[in-house]
């Protein structure tokens, strides 16, 4: 049971925020809607910035579920990992690479499951995520490895963001869904 409440599935008010919040996932309110929901400002706010940073940025996918599966797991989030590693597994990652995620701070050492690209980015999420601050080494490696400031800028966001979103999902306790959708968290 979440430590915080969760709306009714079926809500329907107000509707211009809820049929937003619902056609962002493909028809279906996830457990992290219902909880958002209480607050609809909130919820409405939500939906256009992580639906900007989940489908509109020129990251390329498979480095961007790397950072959020990456702090999902070093924010011990079970509910974005859930969600995520599927998507990771589209997007071009192998099991082998999602296993090594258990340890990110090895995992960013591992040249023979990560390329330059994602082990700098693995780097940059530790960093980030424990540390806050990254050490000049590591914006370094990630701005050599991507392919320009913008997507910097994007990766950073990116983790930034799914650390606000671990932490609601951690605080609130929130539970996983009875059913599955691998491709629309948060």
């Amino acid at each position: 049971m979440p430590l915080m409440k969760l709306v009714p599935p079926d809500i329907s008010e107000p509707p211009e925020i809820v049929a937003a919040i619902r056609r962002r996932r493909g028809g279906t309110l996830f457990n992290l809607d219902l909880l958002l929901l209480n607050s609809p400002e909130l919820a409405a706010g939500w939906n256009v910035f992580l639906g900007a940073v989940r489908q509109r940025l020129s990251l390329p996918p498979k480095i961007r579920e790397l950072a959020i599966c990456a702090v999902a797991i070093l924010n011990k989030a079970d509910y974005e990992r859930i969600h995520h590693v599927p998507v990771l597994l589209a997007a071009g990652g192998t099991r082998a690479q999602v296993d090594a995620l258990d340890d990110v701070a090895a995992a960013a050492c591992n040249e023979g499951l990560f390329n330059v690209a994602e082990r700098a980015t693995l780097q940059f999420s530790y960093e980030m995520t424990r540390q806050v601050e990254v050490q000049p080494s590591t914006l370094k490696a990630v701005r050599e490895a991507l392919a320009d400031e913008q997507m910097l800028v994007e990766l950073a966001a990116v983790i930034a963001a799914y650390n606000m979103v671990s932490r609601m999902i951690v605080v609130s306790d929130l539970p996983i869904e009875s059913h599955n959708h691998p491709s629309s968290e948060s």
